[in-house]
């Protein structure tokens, strides 16, 4: 990465996975130090060497921790011209973390003596403003830890647009609707209206990713129209979104399944949005659930490629 320095804010809540997040920031080439107080944050940033970019972790366990001095912390940086800032927040489902304290046996920082679920209601209260006030939220909820580092490499890794001002980084995913929707999307279409080629045993095992797949979604009589929408409405919304001065959307396309017909559509709508001009990513939430599941079942030893987010030592 070049010009500005890069300085990144990792906060969210204990558990959720800032360590995970940090460690990954470093793997890219960010120095990181996590938790210093939060009157050192700046003296940091002065003496960072420009190589790479500073990440630092700023949560509750930060001595002298408040939202507010955070965000005036944040609100200084982001005068200095030399300087990129930018406030990523980690955040996951209450019983996904209180399973993730259960599982490591740490205690919640805002509750070393109670139970869990009052640590993290004190902490969510805490932390609100700068979860409000963030440029990228994570959820880690059902993510795995392959792909968060996948989400930070692609944000803030060598090939990452030198500076996220100059547009808007626009993150597609497919999911199915019975197992939720994603919770980040700003924008989402729903696709089952469309046939489904779950019916047609051939297509059945394959993929919307499979050319035979995509041409069975494409050739619905109301295929074309509906895409054509979709890509006028984006070509309305996202510069707008650049003008608001958004700089992450994520559009998000359901099925039933979340194989087919929701995965052909995000793959033509990024290459749509490529050909545009936009900075874009694509995701299938249930393809990846099914790759880590697949792969759990086949580990042996130190693959750890789809683990899940665990955070030992985001946790104490």
């Amino acid at each position: 990465m070049t010009g500005r320095l890069p300085v990144v804010l990792v906060s969210g809540l204990s558990g959720a996975g800032k360590a995970s997040v940090l460690r990954a920031l470093e793997d890219v080439g960010f120095e990181a130090v996590d938790t210093p107080p939060l009157e050192m944050i700046e003296r940091l940033v002065e003496r960072a060497d420009g190589a790479g970019g500073l990440a630092v972790g700023v949560d509750a366990r930060s001595r002298g921790f408040d939202a507010d001095a955070v965000m005036a912390t944040l609100a200084r940086l982001r005068l200095n011209p030399v300087l990129r800032p930018e406030l990523v927040f980690v955040w996951a489902d209450e019983g996904v973390l209180q399973r993730r304290f259960t599982e490591t046996r740490r205690r919640h920082p805002l509750s070393p003596r109670g139970r869990v679920s009052d640590g993290i209601a004190a902490e969510q209260l805490m932390i609100a403003p700068l979860h409000a006030a963030a440029d990228l939220v994570i959820d880690t909820s059902e993510l795995p830890l392959a792909a968060l580092r996948q989400l930070v490499e692609q944000r803030f890794g060598p090939g990452a647009v030198a500076d996220p001002q100059v547009g808007l980084s626009v993150s597609l995913v497919s999911f199915a609707f019975p197992a939720g929707l994603p919770r980040e999307a700003d924008m989402v279409f729903d696709a089952r209206f469309l046939r489904n080629p779950h019916y047609d045993p051939q297509l059945r095992p394959l993929t919307g990713s499979d050319p035979s797949v995509a041409a069975y979604v494409a050739a619905d009589p109301d295929f074309a129209t509906f895409f054509g929408q979709i890509t006028a409405m984006l070509n309305l919304v996202l510069p707008r979104f650049v003008q608001e001065g958004k700089k992450y959307a994520t559009i998000a396309v359901g099925c039933t399944g979340g194989r087919h017909r929701s995965v052909t559509i995000v793959e033509r709508l990024a290459n749509f949005l490529t050909d545009t001009g936009w900075r874009v990513s694509a995701a299938h939430r249930e393809l990846t659930r099914e790759s880590s599941i697949a792969r759990a079942g086949n580990r042996r030893g130190g693959d750890t490629a789809a683990a899940p987010i665990q955070e030992p030592d985001d946790t104490r």
